[in-house]
């Protein structure tokens, strides 16, 4: 339970430094190049390209703090599956602010504000704690780095305790028991 509760807040550390990046982005391009004045889409497109940012800010976060100890050498694979995970959360992002702005018809920037960076990323955080922890960074996931198998390695009986564990051979039968001396 301890380690959930520390993912988790290590997790709302590096998710808010990647709000700030998200929420920054998104109102400096849809106050401006891609406000709906100018492009019809563009709180969307905006919100694509703030999020991207903000994924790549979380991935490096989320895997060298929130779940360090279980990140996998395979860097490729672990960063296309945070992708599909993240993309997933924007996906709900998204869906938030499109019904908002284009089926509702609350097209202020607050309300675009709401729909996406306070609806969806409740939602989308929900959703992206809940994968990550359980298929992206999995501890059952991680394969062994060098220096959990040094670990290992050295945590291997010597020779000597190997003997101990043997047991004995009596009568033609194996003995588990240690060898105990007999007055």
């Amino acid at each position: 339970m301890r380690t959930l509760i520390s993912q988790f807040a290590r997790f709302g550390v590096v998710g808010f430094g990647g709000l700030i990046i998200d929420v920054a982005v998104f109102n400096i391009l849809r106050l401006t190049v891609l406000a709906p004045e100018v492009i019809h889409e563009g709180p969307v497109i905006a919100k694509v390209i703030s999020t991207s940012l903000a994924i790549i800010a979380n991935w490096l976060g989320n895997r060298y703090w929130t779940f360090g100890s279980h990140r996998r050498p395979h860097v490729v694979r672990e960063g296309l599956e945070f992708l599909v995970v993240s993309l997933g959360g924007m996906a709900i992002a998204l869906a938030c602010l499109w019904i908002s702005h284009y089926v509702l018809g609350f097209t202020s920037p607050l309300a675009d504000n709401i729909a996406t960076n306070v609806v969806g990323l409740a939602l989308g955080t929900a959703f992206r704690f809940t994968l990550y922890r359980t298929w992206v960074f999995r501890p059952g996931r991680a394969e062994p780095t060098a220096e959990s198998a040094h670990t290992a390695a050295s945590s291997q009986p010597t020779p000597s305790d190997r003997v101990s564990q043997v047991g004995h051979v009596a009568g033609g039968h194996r003995q588990d028991s240690p060898i105990v001396a007999h007055e």
